[in-house]
């Protein structure tokens, strides 16, 4: 299985030859791999730059994610997916964990793309992912990723209105401009406009911007989420580097927001009693 150094350079390279567009063919069948475990030093890493505790025997809610994304950057640097990888911006993020994540536990992992979507600024692609634990599913995830071109189309992709005027700003963060490369550290998620000035310019930011997974997971340590959890988050607008957050929240919502406009708007939502375990 190649890399993901290796993805990541065959996507790069793959790129200005991809045509993006929502009825374009993609790569259907899932990536496995079945036995997964976790490292601990790296995990430690992860959970200091996002702000979780360390030293617990519990994967943090979006850690699952970076498990599989060399899968996904497998998949999205196939010459058979139509978006090229260069210059993808994630849109949204939703999560289920339907148990605590033992960091020290054995995993299967499946990654698939869902679809392709109409945007208003491009073409969306979904990206399943799937953790397993003898047999059951204990986490999966929704992600979608934006490739940005000229389209006619209104509709899909429209943002909704922000609904977090009202929630409480609760803390405030100040950026590095190194936060992007310490997360890329961390994850593994190299994509240029996180890293450096003039690679995220090429792409049409002024500046670097932040990665939306450490948005997402900024503000859920911030937060605090329960054993079994449903999230769900949706990135409004890129974050700058170097700069200046709030973090805002009441009850199950919360928002990062700065500069005027807001960022990230999210949900956390307890699981019943009943939707705590799968099986498939």
């Amino acid at each position: 299985m190649p890399t993901l150094a290796g993805s990541l350079t065959r996507g790069a390279l793959l790129s200005p030859f991809k045509r993006p567009r929502p009825d374009a063919s993609f790569p259907r069948a899932p990536l496995t791999l079945s036995r997964v475990r976790i490292d601990l030093a790296r995990l430690a890493a992860y959970e200091r730059v996002c702000g979780f505790p360390t030293g617990d025997d519990a994967l943090p809610p979006t850690y699952p994610h970076l498990l599989g994304f060399p899968l996904a950057m497998r998949l999205m640097s196939a010459r058979g997916f139509p978006l090229p990888l260069l210059g993808l911006v994630h849109t949204s993020f939703d999560l289920t964990r339907y148990t605590a994540l033992p960091a020290t536990g054995e995993y299967g992992l499946t990654v698939r793309v869902e679809g392709l979507a109409p945007h208003r600024r491009g073409t969306e692609a979904a990206v399943l992912t799937v953790l397993r634990a003898g047999g059951d599913i204990v986490w999966e995830s929704r992600s979608t990723y934006l490739a940005r071109h000229r389209t006619r189309h209104t509709a899909a992709g429209t943002p909704p209105p922000p609904e977090d005027a009202a929630l409480p700003a609760l803390a405030e963060w100040r950026l590095g401009g190194d936060l992007g490369r310490r997360y890329a550290a961390a994850s593994g998620d190299r994509n240029p406009i996180h890293l450096h000035p003039l690679a995220a310019r090429l792409f049409g930011f002024p500046r670097p911007i932040a990665h939306g997974m450490w948005s997402v997971a900024r503000c859920l340590a911030a937060h605090g989420t329960p054993e079994a959890v449903r999230v769900r988050a949706r990135f409004l607008a890129p974050v700058s580097l170097p700069g200046t957050v709030e973090f805002a929240a009441r009850g199950g919502r919360f928002a990062l927001r700065g500069g005027g406009r807001t960022h990230l708007t999210g949900t956390v939502d307890t699981l019943g009693t009943t939707s705590r375990s799968r099986r498939r």
